[in-house]
């Protein structure tokens, strides 16, 4: 597979530790911690009906993408999107599977519509009329990796912005065991094939073999914030490039490919 050049256009985080891209830039930049005010996204984009009603992993990727697209410019309307997840909405998987082992037809239709992968890209689509080509991807503990190709190879491909959304919540019941997901943690990125009057960074990606990730080395982000879950370990490095901290860091993008991504100096 050929080298991928792209540029990011827009930033967008939600997490107990920093609510924008802006919060954590400066944190990197000045050490102060500046945290959510409140626990839950507001999502704005949303109407307030759909707000009120849509579980929090939707919240979640809702409030990512929208800041994302506010910081690039660009109409949400016209946007291709690709919606990335390791575990989606746990704490839905978590009730389906006990009321379904418990008393089966108890199960909430409300509650089963929202349980599927791609549950985001619907509210965000719906909210913001879009009609541009939206995807859903799931690499387990690779999913990143794996949507930042997909919507990589879309940008280049089709020769247009592509917003990319990476997100999980917090693991529910004996899932959690499973996921290991200790907080929530949203991210989003626009990306373009060519830079703009936007553009935060130019990201060259070399597709290679293997799957790993690369260790963990000194941070100065707290430990814990990299542990929540396999998307904040992998979009906080990528985060950092994109705030012009560090040069290069290595994805894994499925079980034997991974990603070397190199920080280019913008012309």
């Amino acid at each position: 597979m050929s080298v991928l050049e792209i540029f990011i256009d827009g930033a967008g985080l939600w997490s107990p530790y920093a609510a924008r891209f802006d919060a954590f830039r400066h944190w990197l930049e000045s050490g102060m911690i500046d945290a959510p005010e409140t626990a839950r996204p507001p999502a704005e984009r949303l109407p307030a009906n759909e707000r009120r009603r849509a579980p929090e992993h939707v919240l979640l990727a809702i409030e990512a993408a929208g800041q994302a697209i506010g910081m690039s410019g660009y109409d949400a309307a016209e946007l291709a999107c690709v919606f990335t997840s390791a575990h989606g909405d746990q704490a839905i998987t978590d009730y389906m599977c006990a009321t379904l082992a418990d008393d089966p037809t108890a199960l909430s239709p409300t509650r089963f519509h929202n349980s599927v992968h791609n549950a985001p890209a619907g509210y965000w689509t719906i909210a913001t009329g879009c009609r541009a080509p939206s995807a859903a991807v799931c690499g387990h503990r690779a999913s990143v990796g794996a949507g930042l190709l997909e919507a990589a190879m879309l940008t280049l491909a089709d020769e247009r912005p592509v917003l990319l959304v990476c997100s999980d919540i917090a693991g529910s019941g004996p899932i959690a065991e499973m996921t290991g997901s200790t907080q929530s943690f949203g991210c989003a990125f626009v990306l373009s094939p060519r830079p703009g009057p936007h553009t935060l960074a130019r990201l060259v990606l070399h597709p290679t073999h293997g799957g790993e990730r690369a260790p963990a080395g000194a941070s100065v982000l707290p430990p814990d914030w990299s542990r929540a879950n396999s998307t904040a370990a992998d979009a906080l490095p990528l985060l950092m490039l994109v705030a012009g901290h560090g040069r290069q860091h290595h994805l894994p993008a499925a079980a034997h490919m991974g990603l070397e991504i190199r920080r280019e100096v913008l012309a």
